[in-house]
Parts: structure tokens; C-alpha cells; sequence
């Protein structure tokens, strides 16, 4: 891979300037709200993110404690969201939100070839809990666990968890994972009521060829070619998938809250999804684009109605928090190769859900940016993990679960080519 020209991270984030970032840190740069982050551990120290983190707490039971990280997505997160940018002389990684402070919740997410641990979900659920009860607004997962490797109980007491985290006031959100081109596979907690799935697009405003489609997918952001900090020993990696967009739509959240502290989650959540520009233009939600990309921008200049504060923009949010959704007869049967996505990254089939025995990442990979930033990007073993912590690509227990808003709250975005065009 070629080299960074200039030896700047901040320089090839290209999504930054895409989202205008330093015209909104005009307005907003996320003073005041809390971002927790649930992830396999952290850099505490890494030079952009030192004095972000607040104290965290370890749900995984491994050793380390929060502070390690053998695989670097935590960090990667923690980069996209809050980075200050002050490493490499102050041209480093910066997040969309450098202001916000990270609660970083670690659980025990896999490692490479490995099958995710029986009760990934209930430390998921111990983390959300405790996010909660830290007064986080916006809860960040960047992972996930196929359908198959659930029970029922596990699923339904997420659920209800999940329910209580929005009826407290925190807003989660979670990457719908990558495996759109490997059977579009089920994966929780992003499939679950009173979660924000979130998929990936590209520079040029497509959804990514992996980026998991379905009713699940309620946003898009910024996923491929993604430059941020990371764990390996020069310090950068670049990266591709879900959770890097999941991240920035965690972090679009934390920069409207900091000047609506008044709204709920799902004021914040309406207004994002009533400001998101549609890739490959359009002006109605897709399986593939949800309601579009994440544009904070637009929502902290126009931000338009909120809506009713108790009222979620998201029908699926309505199902009843006791219980998890219910896979329909079709959920377990195989999908034709020919339902699959596209390989220039457009849904061509309805949300497919097949059972899949592992769990996984949002980050497809991660490339170590090596030489100080100017001898090229390598490839890196760790962040393409076979556990789902991508949270991207859940779909809804056999996509039983609509997303579509009532026709009141249907959002209207004149249709566009790239979202972040203009």
C-alpha cells in the first residue's frame, strides 16, 4: 500500500472532512456527554486518547483488566469517537466527537479463530446495565454474536435490558456486521428492539460490498478506508467495516446531545435519522441504506422538528421488551447465492438469515500504518475476529421485524448521489 504523503493521520481521515467536522466543532464537539463503549479493552495511554477515558470497569473476567487490548478494536472505537489528535505531533488520529469522554466497558469478545464464550451476551448486558447506571447517553457496540450461538434466555434478557437502557434515556447503537457477501447473517444485539443497527458506506457514499443489509439497518456511515489509532507499534491502523460506522453514528448522537441536553434518545435518534442523505439517491428507507447516511452537520444547523420525546422513530422498538423477537418459519432456510448483495455493494434480495456458529468484529481488518505513518499500511491479524463484534448485518430474526416509520414520521431527504457530497 502507498505511503502516507504528508506523514499525517489526521490528513487521510478522509471522513472527517467528508462530514465537515471542523465546521461543526464550530457548534459542537461533544462537551458534556459520556459515550460508553463496550469493546474487548483499551490503550489507556495511547497519545490521542489520553485524558478521554473515565474509569471503566472489566465484565470479561480475563486478565488485564480494561487497559489491555490484544486485538485493538476497543481502541479503534474509542479513536473514531474521541481521538484528540495530539500524537504525531498533534497531526494524529482526531474522532468526530473529541470532547465527549469514553466510559470503556470491556468484555470478552474472542480472538481469532475462536468461538465467542456462552455468556458474551450476558456480559454485554451486564455492560449496558452499568453504562446506564454511569449516566452514559450513548452506548457504543461494535460486536455481535450470530443467532445460533444464543439461547432464547439470553436473547430475551438482553432484550428487556435493552429496553430499560432507552427508558432511562441512553441511546444504543450497534454495527449490523460485515458479512453481507458470506449469507447476510442474524447477529445480536444489533438485531434487537430499541437498538440503532448501523451499516458502512464508502467515499463515495455506496454501501460497502460487506456491510450486512436488512430491516435491522436504521443508518449508514462512514466504513472503508478508515485511518484511526490503534494497538500496533507504530500506532495507526487502517481499517474497513461496520464498527467504524458504528462508531461515527455514536459519535453523531453525542454531538447533537451536547447542544439538545434537553432531548431524549429518541428525539436525538428522529432527528439523525430525519437529516440522513440517501446514498445512491432515493428520498424512502432501504434494506441496504436504512434511512441513509448519518449526516450531523445538517442535524446541528437544521435539526427540525425532535418529535415526542417518548415515542422511538423506530416501529421495531414497540415489540414487546419481555420477550425476543420470534424468527419466522423461513428464518433457518438457506439463502440462493443469488439473493446475495451485489458486488458494488447494493442490496439486491430481501434480509436473508442464516444461523451462523461464531461471533465477530465490526472492523473487517485492520492495517498497521508502520514507519511513523510513511512506510506504508500492513496487514494486521486481530481485528478481523470470528466473533460478530461488528454488530453490522443483524438482521431481525427472519427479517420479520419492519422498520419503516408511521407515515407521520416518515423522513422526506431530497434524493443525492453521495450524502457527503455537500
Amino acid at each position: 500500500m502507498p505511503a502516507f504523503a504528508d506523514g499525517s493521520i489526521r490528513s487521510n481521515e478522509w471522513h472527517l472532512d467528508a462530514m465537515h467536522a471542523p465546521e461543526m466543532w464550530n457548534v459542537s464537539k461533544g462537551n458534556g456527554i459520556t459515550v460508553a463503549v463496550i469493546d474487548g479493552g483499551f490503550k489507556l495511554d495511547h497519545p490521542d486518547l489520553m485524558g478521554q477515558f473515565l474509569p471503566g470497569k472489566d465484565f470479561s473476567g480475563s486478565s488485564g483488566g480494561v487497559g489491555s487490548d490484544a486485538e485493538g478494536h476497543g481502541t479503534q472505537m474509542a479513536s473514531l469517537i474521541a481521538g484528540t489528535g495530539k500524537g504525531q505531533g498533534g497531526t494524529g488520529a482526531q474522532g468526530l466527537a473529541p470532547a465527549v469522554k469514553i466510559l470503556p466497558l470491556k468484555i470478552a469478545n474472542g480472538s481469532e479463530g475462536a468461538f465467542v464464550t456462552t455468556d458474551f451476551l450476558d456480559q454485554i448486558g451486564q455492560a449496558v446495565d452499568y453504562a446506564v447506571s454511569q449516566g452514559a447517553k450513548v452506548i457504543n457496540i461494535s460486536q455481535g454474536v450470530a443467532e445460533v450461538r444464543t439461547s432464547p434466555e439470553e436473547v430475551a434478557k438482553l432484550t428487556r435490558i435493552l429496553a430499560n437502557a432507552r427508558a432511562k434515556g441512553s441511546l444504543v447503537v450497534s454495527s449490523v456486521g460485515n458479512s453481507a457477501q458470506k449469507g447476510n447473517l442474524v447477529e445480536y444485539p444489533g438485531a434487537l428492539p430499541n437498538v440503532v443497527g448501523v451499516g458502512a458506506v464508502d467515499r463515495n457514499g455506496t454501501v460497502t460490498a460487506e456491510s450486512e443489509t436488512g430491516p435491522q439497518v436504521a443508518l449508514v456511515a462512514p466504513g472503508e478506508d478508515m485511518v484511526e489509532a490503534c494497538t500496533s507499534d507504530t500506532g495507526y491502523c487502517k481499517s474497513h467495516g461496520t464498527s467504524d460506522a458504528s462508531a461515527l453514528v455514536s459519535a453523531s448522537a453525542a454531538l447533537v446531545w451536547a447542544v439538545h441536553k434537553d432531548w431524549s434518545a429518541n428525539q436525538v435518534l428522529r432527528v439523525l435519522i430525519n437529516t440522513a442523505g440517501r446514498p445512491n439517491g432515493g428520498n424512502s428507507r432501504t434494506d441496504s441504506a436504512g434511512w441513509g447516511a448519518v449526516r450531523p452537520r445538517i442535524a446541528l444547523t437544521d435539526p427540525g422538528d425532535p418529535g415526542p420525546a417518548d415515542v422511538s422513530p423506530l416501529p421495531a422498538d414497540t415489540a414487546t421488551p419481555s420477550t425476543a423477537p420470534s424468527p419466522s418459519p423461513s428464518a433457518s432456510a438457506s439463502v440462493p447465492a443469488s439473493s446475495a448483495p451485489s458486488a458494488a455493494g447494493v442490496a439486491v434480495g430481501g434480509p436473508t438469515a442464516q444461523p451462523k456458529a461464531e461471533a465477530s468484529s465490526g472492523s473487517g481488518s485492520a492495517l498497521p500504518v508502520v514507519g511513523g505513518v510513511v512506510a506504508g499500511l500492513l496487514v494486521v491479524a486481530g481485528v478481523v475476529f470470528a466473533v460478530l463484534r461488528r454488530r453490522k448485518g443483524a438482521v431481525p430474526p427472519g427479517g420479520s421485524v419492519a422498520v419503516l416509520p408511521p407515515p407521520s414520521q416518515q423522513p422526506v431527504a431530497p434524493p443525492e448521489d453521495n450524502p457527503y457530497a455537500r
